[in-house]
């Protein structure tokens, strides 16, 4: 007895979608679903740095006294260069915006000029963020931490303003030792250490009667964050004792200006951002190139240009977060 099996195919009612759901292509898609995961992914992070932070909150960084350089500017210029990172960006998803609007009118000229600009805009924003890493991981003050863990800073006990260790501690000459070869003279690198001994920070201190210690404190009711102990001349040369260690800049296993946790967050939650952002630089100059060999115009249409556009909104989405977590709250 032969079986004959008929198999109908509904167009309109596949899950109340239908076969394309809000009209998007399977790629498009696919990039939705990226972007929500991505997006719980840095949720999580940031939700850990909140956590941290509030934990933490005496010894916290405040990023006005953390982020305060500009290139080729000396002087303090408090969340200025951050500020110009941020309105780049934000440009860079404006032209986005329009390359993507002219995909759709089938624009290949002006698709090419405004991915181009948000390829520039995305270099200078990576360019600018490497250079905040090295300014973070150098530093400019240094300080001294204590067995349990504290951040011993030094300030001018008339102005109040910070004063770093090379404004009173003696430098210890660079030791290297010398090679001649027949290829000529070379050195071998001596393992990293601080600028400054414990012994030359103290006598420093001694030495110059303006200078005290400001340390965190735990906030007590009425104090605000950021509120830092500034010691007398006798408790600083008592304090300075309590010291183990000379800090200068940040990296994941300490911090001149506070907790190292921030550095830890710093470094971690902003690089895994940046990456986002070189990764994207990247996929838009391959786009870039595409557009201009003309292969969206032989398509018919500049959907690739669409979908690498809601990955770049999205990073910059998720900067506007970054920002506002660690250089605003």
């Amino acid at each position: 007895m032969d079986t004959t099996v008929t198999t109908e195919t509904e167009e309109a009612n596949v899950w109340s979608g239908g076969n394309r759901p809000l009209g998007a292509s399977y790629g498009k898609l696919m990039m939705w679903f990226f972007l929500v995961s991505d997006a719980l992914t840095f949720s999580g992070f940031l939700a850990a740095y909140g956590f941290s932070r509030f934990k933490f909150i005496e010894t916290w960084p405040i990023a006005d006294e953390v982020f305060t350089h500009v290139p080729f500017f000396h002087g303090n210029y408090p969340m200025i260069y951050v500020a110009f990172m941020t309105f780049i960006l934000i440009m860079s998803s404006v032209t986005m915006v329009l390359a993507v609007d002219a995909g759709h009118k089938m624009k290949q000229n002006a698709v090419i000029w405004y991915m181009f600009l948000t390829i520039i805009g995305g270099a200078i924003f990576v360019g600018s963020q490497a250079w905040e890493w090295a300014t973070f991981i150098k530093g400019d003050y240094g300080a001294v931490e204590t067995k349990g863990g504290r951040i011993l800073q030094f300030q001018d006990a008339e102005t109040g303003e910070r004063v770093a260790l090379a404004d009173f501690a003696k430098t210890i000459p660079d030791v290297r030792r010398e090679h001649d070869e027949p290829v000529g003279v070379w050195y071998e690198a001596e393992p990293y250490r601080p600028s400054y001994s414990l012994n030359e920070v103290a006598e420093g201190l001694k030495a110059n009667p303006n200078v005290v210690i400001r340390t965190e404190s735990i906030l007590q009711e009425g104090e605000m964050e950021g509120d830092k102990t500034v010691l007398t001349r006798e408790q600083s040369l008592e304090k300075i004792k309590e010291g183990v260690q000379i800090v200068e800049g940040a990296n994941l296993v300490h911090n001149e200006y506070g907790s190292r946790l921030f550095a830890d967050f710093f470094f971690f939650i902003t690089g895994f951002h940046g990456f986002h952002v070189f990764s994207g630089v990247l996929i838009n100059i391959i786009i870039f190139f595409n557009v201009v060999l003309g292969t969206y115009e032989r398509r018919g249409h500049y959907e690739m240009v669409e979908k690498v556009g809601l990955y770049w909104h999205f990073v910059d989405l998720v900067w506007v977060f970054v920002f506002t977590f660690f250089y605003l709250v």
